[in-house]
């Protein structure tokens, strides 16, 4: 997409970020791709057989580049998860393909990014406690299939009542907001969310996922949220991780305004954010 593109010449131009922020990550590891999705589904991917019925669920052509894409931001994010433990927070460009389960992808997820950093935290000990923290107006529907009976992870999504996934799966906790819910009534509900969550899980380490498709302008989004109110959603989560002394990896997730500048914009607001405590 053009965001990806797009987003770190913004920050680089208004000097939010240096060029030498950036990095461009490996490819995840086929074991620890594995400790999360499925074996059989994941070598259906690398060896290209998914079924027509399986692609169009994905929603792209199925390709050698697409998967080594989905390999790549998932390094991305292990990778950022590395980071943060030692910066405080780390950002994922890409990434934020909370639909991808265990054993199947959907609506352009093939392999869940987050899921697998955060088991790889796990697995070398890195953290005992997480929370997945997801504020894209979609469900996290993959995430919470794969960490359904971990519990060593938390699963929480805040998204459109009436959006994809018209079937819902069941987070740790869900908080579905109803069509048009506008800025004061978000924040109004997630802002005595987030310390709750701190003193009921006593999270390690927090994946945040940061999409900016719970806009009014969105495409595919049925909230009604503007530019500033997603910048204190943003404001709200940092503040929380930063005074808590919690590492927090971020994923952009979900951006589809018909204008590509207000998805930069509503995007770059995010980091402008994190700039202000961690940069």
């Amino acid at each position: 997409m053009e965001k990806y593109e797009l987003l770190p010449q913004q920050l680089i131009l208004e000097g939010t970020c240096e060029k030498e922020d950036f990095f461009e990550p490996d490819p995840v590891s086929l074991k620890q791709v594995s400790r999360v999705h499925d074996s059989h589904y994941v070598n259906q991917l690398l060896q290209l057989e998914l079924t027509k019925s399986e692609v169009r669920k994905i929603g792209f052509p199925l390709s050698k580049e697409l998967v080594k894409r989905e390999f790549t931001i998932a390094g991305g994010t292990v990778k950022g998860a590395e980071k943060a433990l030692k910066t405080g927070i780390a950002m994922n460009i890409a990434g934020g393909t909370h639909h991808a389960f265990r054993s199947h992808g959907e609506a352009f997820c093939l392999l869940n990014d987050q899921a697998i950093a955060a088991q790889s935290l796990l697995d070398e000990k890195k953290a005992s406690q997480i929370l997945i923290l997801d504020l894209d107006v979609h469900q996290g529907n993959g995430t919470a299939e794969i960490f359904k009976y971990n519990n060593s992870v938390f699963t929480c999504s805040v998204h459109g009542s009436k959006n994809y996934p018209f079937r819902k799966e069941k987070s740790d906790l869900d908080l579905a907001m109803e069509d048009q819910t506008s800025d004061e009534i978000y924040l109004e509900k997630i802002k005595p969310l987030l310390p709750s969550l701190i003193d009921k899980i006593h999270p390690d380490f927090i994946f945040y996922l940061c999409g900016v498709d719970l806009l009014d302008t969105d495409k595919l989004g049925r909230l009604s949220l503007s530019i500033n109110g997603c910048r204190e959603r943003d404001q709200l989560v940092f503040e929380m991780c930063h005074n808590k002394g919690i590492p927090v990896q971020c994923s952009m997730g979900g951006g589809y305004s018909k204008d590509i500048n207000i998805i930069v914009e509503a995007h770059a607001n995010t980091y402008r954010e994190a700039a202000k405590l961690y940069f």
